[in-house]
């Protein structure tokens, strides 16, 4: 298990990730063969030992398959691990290999239960290492004692703990390969969560402007016969429309663009006007002290609601207000605007409205729309900090 390297295609490796290439292959068993440092005392004993001919090639056998089934499960480890079964039967493989080897070669081959209890603290999840490695100790134990081994018990001490170490690299790589996923997860929620804001945003913008410039496209159409100097003014008014529009999409896109109660105030009374509807709208309200993110969810809040009056109400007559309330919870500012008309029609809440809920909400704020006696009144409500009582604007 490394550090982060660079692979041949440029990208990291990282800890807990499987071998991509050949490059990445050849580092991992590099820090793998680090660890067959205990097969020099098998090693030395089958290259020096007084053994037969029989004995000697039976010891190099045995010793191939151990290495061979010790790197297969550790190996095996690093991409996508073996089924309980399989592993279970690899480690009590080992485990055999290694106590037959120790009963008829002798002592020297002791040393192979540290790979036992490695790849027990590898493959094994951590309630089953955290038996089978102290077994592996014991077994250690036996056979010493059995083979008259010199010095067990620093062997049986290095057993366990290079166990428990691996025990801990392998939480340690399994607790980064949940992180990675849970990055990979906020990475994408933060995606999701963007791409909702400009989908609000495109449509807070367009849907306003779009309506309007269709409302004046149809008053131009009307006045052009009769009175072409007033149709030429509708056109104007349309290029301009559209030309902010451009320019409102490009700073949402950017994620700049804070819209302004004022200028939304002043929008409302000429989008409202040009669609034929007695617009009640205050003059600039005074918001002072009042918080930037406060301000632009009111101003979205009004134009949601002005569009919607003039697409959907059919209204004659639209009543826009801007208050400060003291409220239970503190001091509040609060937008109402009410028409005569049937509302936005159905039961079921547009985007339009489900996005600027969830707009108000993120600002603290609520919102109400529904129908009322004589027409439809949506109220946003968003704190704001000072003021006492109420005051109108």
């Amino acid at each position: 298990m490394t550090e982060d390297r660079h692979t041949e295609t440029g990208g990291p490796m990282r800890i807990g990730q499987a071998p991509r290439n050949r490059r990445d292959l050849l580092i991992k068993l590099a820090w793998i063969g680090v660890w067959l440092v205990f097969l020099s005392s098998p090693v030395h004993d089958l290259a020096a030992g007084d053994h037969t001919t029989g004995g000697r090639a039976a010891g190099w056998a045995g010793l191939a398959v151990f290495v061979a089934l010790y790197l297969a499960v550790v190996i095996r480890n690093m991409g996508r691990p073996l089924i309980a079964p399989y592993r279970v039967a690899l480690m009590v493989a080992l485990a055999v290999v290694a106590t037959v080897l120790c009963l008829t070669l002798g002592p020297a081959f002791l040393g192979l239960f540290c790979y036992v209890s490695v790849a027990c603290g590898a493959a094994l999840p951590l309630r089953a290492a955290s038996w089978a490695i102290p077994a592996s100790a014991g077994a250690t134990v036996l056979l010493g004692l059995y083979t008259g081994a010199d010095d067990v018990w620093s062997l049986v001490t290095i057993v366990l703990l290079i166990g428990f170490a691996m025990c801990g690299i392998a939480q340690l790589i399994r607790t980064t390969i949940e992180l990675r996923k849970a990055r990979a997860t906020v990475a994408q929620l933060a995606a999701n969560e963007e791409r909702l804001r400009l989908a609000r945003d495109l449509h807070d913008l367009l849907g306003h402007s779009l309506s309007l410039i269709t409302l004046k496209s149809e008053l131009a159409g009307r006045m052009l016969p009769d009175h072409p100097d007033k149709a030429a003014q509708q056109v104007a008014d349309i290029e301009q429309v559209s030309r902010q529009a451009l320019v409102d999409v490009r700073e949402a896109v950017s994620g700049y663009r804070r819209p302004r109660l004022s200028a939304e105030l002043a929008g409302a009374q000429v989008a409202l006007t040009a669609a034929g509807v007695t617009a009640d709208v205050p003059a600039e309200p005074d918001l002072t002290g009042v918080p930037e993110d406060t301000e632009a969810a009111l101003a979205w809040a009004l134009r949601e609601a002005v569009t919607n009056v003039v697409r959907h109400s059919g209204a004659d007559r639209c009543t826009v207000e801007v208050l400060r309330r003291q409220t239970l919870d503190g001091p509040v500012l609060e937008l109402t605007v009410e028409d005569d008309g049937g509302g936005a029609g159905g039961g079921t809440p547009g985007n339009g409205l489900t996005g600027l809920r969830e707009r108000l909400e993120k600002a603290g704020g609520s919102l109400e729309a529904g129908s009322v006696r004589h027409g439809f009144r949506l109220t946003a409500r968003v704190p704001v900090s000072g003021g006492a009582g109420a005051a109108e604007w």
